[in-house]
Formats: C-alpha cells, sequence, structure tokens
C-alpha cells in the first residue's frame, strides 16, 4: 500500500478577541473569542499502510513523538474507529512553535479529517469535533471548519460571517508556554462575558496579552512597532501578533517597512478552513 503522499492544508488561525470570562473547579479557564482562519498553512501529507503502524517521517525540532499531535490524533482516530491501516506522516512546517497560530492544533485536526477520508471510516463532522476535543481547546473548531465565535473552554463554537480582510502577522523568536501564561498570578480571569451580537471587528482585547508582553518583552515590542499602523494585537497566547488592512498592498506596504531584526508574513483572512472550501 505504501504508495505516495497525499498532501492536506493545516492554516494557521487567529483570535480577534480573547477574553478570559472565569475559571473551572478542574481548572481550566472559560474564555470568549473569535477564531479566523488564514491563508498561511503547514501540509500534512499521509501515506497508508497495510499494517498499523503509525510513523512520523522526519523529526521536528522541539517536538518528540510523544508531544507530537498529529501522531497523537491518528493513534487516537485508529482507536476509537478499530481501524486496521495505519499512516506515515510528512509534516512541512511553516507556523512557529509557541506562536498562537495554532499549528499543532491545526495539524492535529487536518490528520483527524484526511484520515478519516483516506481509511474511509464515515465519521461524521460532529464525531469528529468530539474526538478532537481530547486532543485540546483549539482543535474542534479547525474541524468546524469556518470562522467561529467560540465559548468554553474554545469549544462551543457557534459560525459567524466576517467581512474581507488582510492580516500583518509578526513572529517574535521566542517561544510561549500556554500553560505558563494561564497560570499567571496577575492574568485576568473576569471579564464581563459578551453576546455574540455585540462583537463586531475591532472590538475586544487579549487578556493574555499583558502577561505574555511581561514576561516576554520582544512580544510588546513588536507590538509597539506594529500598533502604529493600526490596532495589534497578540494571538492566542502568543507569540505572534497581527494587525488588519483593508486590502493586501496595504499589509505588504507596512511589511516592507520591517525593522530587519523582525520577521512576519501577510495572509488573507478565510470564511472556510481549505479543506472545507471548495464545498463551500
Amino acid at each position: 500500500m505504501n504508495g505516495e503522499f497525499s498532501y492536506f492544508p493545516a492554516p494557521a488561525k487567529l483570535n480577534l478577541f480573547l477574553h478570559v470570562t472565569g475559571r473551572r473547579a478542574d481548572g481550566y479557564h472559560t474564555l470568549q473569542t473569535v477564531f479566523r482562519f488564514v491563508d498561511f498553512c503547514d501540509h500534512v501529507g499521509f501515506r497508508l499502510r497495510s499494517d498499523d503502524g503509525i510513523h512520523r517521517l522526519k523529526p521536528i525540532a522541539g517536538i518528540t513523538e510523544d508531544q507530537d499531535l498529529t501522531l497523537r490524533a491518528a493513534r487516537l482516530l485508529q482507536s476509537i474507529s478499530d481501524c486496521r491501516l495505519g499512516v506515515d506522516i510528512d509534516i512541512g512546517k511553516r507556523l512557529p512553535l509557541g506562536g498562537g497560530l495554532g499549528g499543532g492544533s491545526s495539524d492535529a485536526a487536518t490528520t483527524l479529517m484526511a484520515l478519516n477520508q483516506l481509511w474511509g471510516l464515515g465519521l461524521s463532522q460532529a464525531r469528529l469535533q468530539r474526538v478532537a476535543l481530547q486532543l485540546g481547546a483549539d482543535v474542534p473548531v479547525f474541524v468546524f471548519g469556518r470562522s467561529a465565535f467560540a465559548e468554553g473552554v474554545g469549544e462551543r463554537l457557534q459560525a459567524i460571517e466576517l467581512g474581507p480582510a488582510w492580516y500583518l502577522v509578526l513572529t517574535p523568536q521566542v517561544t510561549v508556554s500556554t500553560a505558563e501564561i494561564f497560570a499567571a498570578c496577575e492574568l485576568t480571569r473576569n471579564t464581563k462575558a459578551i453576546k455574540i451580537a455585540a462583537f463586531s471587528i475591532g472590538q475586544g482585547h487579549n487578556d493574555l496579552q499583558p502577561v505574555a508582553c511581561k514576561r516576554f518583552p520582544e512580544i510588546a515590542r513588536h507590538l509597539n512597532w506594529l500598533g502604529k499602523f493600526g490596532k495589534a494585537m497578540m494571538t492566542g497566547s502568543g507569540a505572534c501578533v497581527f494587525c488588519a488592512f483593508d486590502t493586501e498592498s496595504d499589509a505588504r506596504s507596512v511589511l516592507n517597512q520591517l525593522p530587519a531584526d523582525m520577521k512576519g508574513f501577510v495572509a488573507r483572512g478565510l470564511d472556510r478552513h481549505p479543506m472545507f472550501a471548495e464545498a463551500a
């Protein structure tokens, strides 16, 4: 069976705002956020195996096999479906680790969706979302496949329509631990919840941003520079920061002014996950 690899996109996400509204008895934080995908992607390749082995084609710096969410996703899907096939996985990484762009979560979701298809499992989208939640709070939205207003720990999702936008995303060269940011004693945990109808683009803030900036001055420096051109905000728990623009040329004009010691990219906002785009 070991033929050619089939590759699938795993897009980055941005949190257009992120409010921490409380903390549950089990220690998890309750959130409100809007997720938006952008057309800057990892690509995950799969080559079916006739045995039940699940293997990673090449190592990823800083990610052991036990930490690799694509391997965990494949093994979890195999176990809940009693599938007797295996897979070799090749990950083409573009999304930075610890960047708040959801790279590992997106790779895991793409793995679930692609293997559901390639292994012929026929699991529903709702079932895949429940499986995805076992891998992490950010994984279900990628399976959901649409821009979403999210609540709970990020798993209660409502589709939301967003206008066209281009984003300049800066990538400070630091790796942020999500767990460390959420554990910080100074984190605001009581932001008042809003109704989805009250949300409009440009409103809201990221409660995790002050904590991350305090621990990582590079994030604050990138925010301060980008803030000269519009409303700059950190995505997720960091480290990446972004600003929205009306046109690609506007975003690229600012990118061209980027100081030599900063890095970034321009990406288009998406209404659908690339794996769903053709069906939309």
